[in-house]
């Protein structure tokens, strides 16, 4: 992106940004790419770059392990490997290794799964490779430590093995000499010492003589002389020389290893980069998990479209401040391009200005931004922007005229993919010559197709945007009644600038007030009046309208609750239903229990009783009694419905009702306690108690 002037980053704050992710870098490629973080105007490097700081993102919220948890610096180990005849240490090496093991793991990382859902981070990887043999040629020569084995060479092997035996040798004679000195009363200490790294005794000065060596030097205080034993002086070449020969032996292995490995230099390089690259990436994540970052929808044309959007400087500084932060949402596109915001002063109009640049530049950079995720960004090729005091000493220029400079280049570079910014503009002159040039400059601004915001106090700019298309009016709400700025943007109206009722409201003389008043053209007084009234107006409004939608909240939650409440209900009678049905099915399984046993005891009395015929009934009247019950049952209903009860002494002639089986005739004799009753055809005798009277209801109506 091209900004205008060069020092816009600064104007922005973007510089702190950069900061601000340079401190989440732990690598110096990380660093160094954060100091020179590059705002991009292609759409699919935007894109590539925001998708991969939100897929970091998601990892470190979610916990998910990524491997790139060793952090490494090798860029001038690097630069030695590519150099031929040069030569790496064992910890240099080991270094390397290191390297190899980080890039084994994240290729590791990345299964078919997981390259699907974390496609932007895997495209880090996808120019390059994993070569094995890297980590198995370090490994054949070094070992866990970073130090050449034993088996690295033949040659090495025996010397080393020499070197073994020769040590323990001298160890054993040393050990006696010391043990036989100590006994005459010669050592000062009887601590083994080291001196030009050959073995030495500690011996009295006086006795210095007496020991046969040679001398290698005295202590500080001269009480003390350092004498290399005689006996031990062919053991200490031999062992000197054999260290020698050990040194020229690993320095042979480590230059023929370093030139192995310089074939795989640029490879090595890819690899340090990769590890880089994903620090890099890490740091977004970090910085947009700290000012709340969102991944917002990026489209390739000139277009604003921010919902919630905050100042992320200015978040950070109000939550370690414990202040809440105003969010402003605003939408600049092919019919509102140019936004012109008024208001009082210190109400915010410079850092909504602000705030949109600044956001417009880090997710064009890639970072993740404070704003809502339906949130979308377009491309802008160029960043003009123009806030504050530019007057120039050096080039005798006073602040109109710089600001006059700034806008030539304003409208003779601006086009379609600008976007630009403009702190009061035509300020600094006559208010009605400034305004007159302020409305040209916007004009112009306007036929180029450029995008940007504007805050003037002009009433003449604020009249020009209504009824310009591609210009529209925005203002700073504010509270007349306290007197505080609200730093909330209102779109779609102009604003007031207050200036009587803040005169009013910090106590200024009324009679000076008034002067003043008298002295404003009565057309503007008046207009100036019906924006301050329309503003409150506006403001009422908006507080019914939350009102309005917090009841609605409340009802909606209400409902719910209700229907939460209508389906625990529901539940319960199932549940009711349930347990009634599962009790008539314990009843019957009771019942079928009972049966069974009843059928068992009437088979063993089957096997006993001679009569089979008893037993047969018997079973008849246990099988069949409820389909009797039904029949009994339904042969009362159909008697209660045709005759009722009447009761009395029974005589010749009456209808009687046996109470047993319900069933109905006439009595035709009577024998003492037994009657004769005609069911039907056919005469039956029955106890005179086992009959009632009856009578047809029919009859009885009648």
């Amino acid at each position: 992106m091209k900004l205008f002037p060069e020092s816009a980053y600064i104007q922005l704050e973007f510089n702190k940004v950069k900061e601000l992710l340079a401190n989440y870098c732990q690598t110096e490629y990380a660093v160094s790419k954060a100091g020179q973080l590059r705002i991009h105007t292609r759409v699919e490097f935007v894109q590539t770059e925001l998708k991969q700081s939100h897929e970091f993102r998601q990892l470190l919220t979610n916990s998910i392990y990524f491997p790139n948890d060793y952090i490494i610096n090798l860029s001038k180990e690097l630069k030695l490997l590519s150099i031929p005849g040069a030569m790496l240490g064992g910890e240099e090496l080991q270094q390397l290794r290191k390297l190899a093991e980080s890039i084994e793991k994240i290729f590791r990382w990345f299964d078919a799964e997981r390259k699907a859902a974390y496609s932007g981070l895997a495209r880090i990887i996808s120019n390059t490779y994993y070569e094995r043999i890297i980590a198995e040629l370090i490994n054949d020569v070094l070992d866990e430590f970073g130090q050449v084995k034993d088996n690295a060479s033949d040659n090495l092997k025996d010397i080393r093995l020499n070197l073994y035996r020769k040590r323990n040798e001298l160890r054993r004679l040393f050990d006696k000499i010391v043990a036989k000195l100590n006994k005459q009363g010669h050592l000062a200490e009887i601590e083994e010492s080291f001196m030009n790294g050959r073995r030495v005794l500690a011996v009295f000065a006086e006795q210095k003589r007496t020991v046969k060596g040679i001398l290698h030097g005295e202590s500080d205080s001269r009480k003390t002389a350092f004498v290399e034993p005689e006996e031990t002086v062919e053991l200490n070449n031999t062992i000197y020389e054999l260290e020698n020969e050990e040194r020229k032996e690993v320095y042979r292995i480590l230059k023929e290893l370093t030139a192995k490995l310089s074939v795989y230099a640029s490879l090595l390089s890819d690899w340090h980069a990769v590890i880089g690259e994903y620090d890099f990436i890490r740091a977004k994540a970090k910085l947009g998990i700290e000012i709340k970052g969102e991944y917002p929808a990026v489209t390739d044309k000139a277009h604003v479209h921010l919902v919630n959007a905050y100042h992320p400087l200015l978040y950070l500084y109000n939550q370690r401040s414990g202040k809440p932060t105003i969010p402003v949402t605003i939408t600049l596109d092919d019919t509102k391009r140019i936004l012109v915001i008024s208001g009082p002063n210190a109400g915010g109009k410079t850092v909504t200005m602000k705030t949109i640049g600044l956001l417009q530049m880090m997710v064009q950079s890639g970072l993740l931004v404070p704003v809502h995720p339906s949130s979308q960004f377009g491309i802008f090729k160029q960043l003009m922007i123009h806030i504050g005091d530019t007057q120039s000493i050096e080039f005798e220029l006073s602040t109109y005229s710089s600001h006059l400079i700034h806008m030539k280049h304003f409208m003779e570079n601006a086009n379609g993919r600008t976007l630009f910014f403009i702190d009061e503009l035509g300020s600094g002159s006559d208010p009605n010559l400034g305004g007159a040039f302020a409305e040209v400059i916007m004009q112009e601004l306007a036929k180029k197709h450029a995008f940007g915001i504007v805050t003037t106090h002009y009433l003449n700019l604020k009249v020009m945007a209504g009824k310009t298309p591609g210009i529209i009016n925005g203002a700073m709400a504010f509270d007349e009644k306290n007197l505080q700025p609200q730093y909330k943007l209102l779109i779609g109206k102009p604003g007031s600038s207050y200036t009587f009722s803040i005169a009013e409201r910090i106590g200024l003389d009324k009679n000076l007030i008034n002067r003043a008043r008298q002295l404003v053209d009565d057309d503007q007084f008046r207009l100036d009046k019906l924006l301050n009234r329309t503003e409150q107006d506006l403001q009422d409004l908006e507080k019914k309208e939350k009102h309005l939608h917090q009841l609605l909240k409340e009802n909606e939650k209400l409902k719910k609750e209700m229907l939460v409440t209508m389906d625990k209900e529901k539940h319960r009678q199932q549940v009711e239903v349930l347990r009634e049905q599962n009790k008539i099915a314990e009843e019957r399984i009771v019942y079928l229990k009972d049966m069974e046993r009843k059928l068992k005891q009437m088979l063993v009395e089957w096997r006993k009783e001679e009569n089979k015929n008893k037993v047969i009934k018997s079973m008849e009247a246990l099988l069949f009694k409820k389909d009797e019950k039904k029949v009994v049952s339904k042969m009362q209903k159909k008697i209660d419905s045709k005759f009722s009860e009447v009761g009395g002494e029974i005589k010749i002639g009456d209808k009687v009702k046996m109470k047993k089986n319900h069933q109905v005739g006439q009595v035709i004799e009577l024998r003492s306690k037994k009657a004769v009753v005609k069911i039907g055809l056919l005469p039956m005798q029955v106890d005179i108690k086992d009959l009632v009277v009856v009578k047809e209801k029919q009859t009885e109506q009648e």
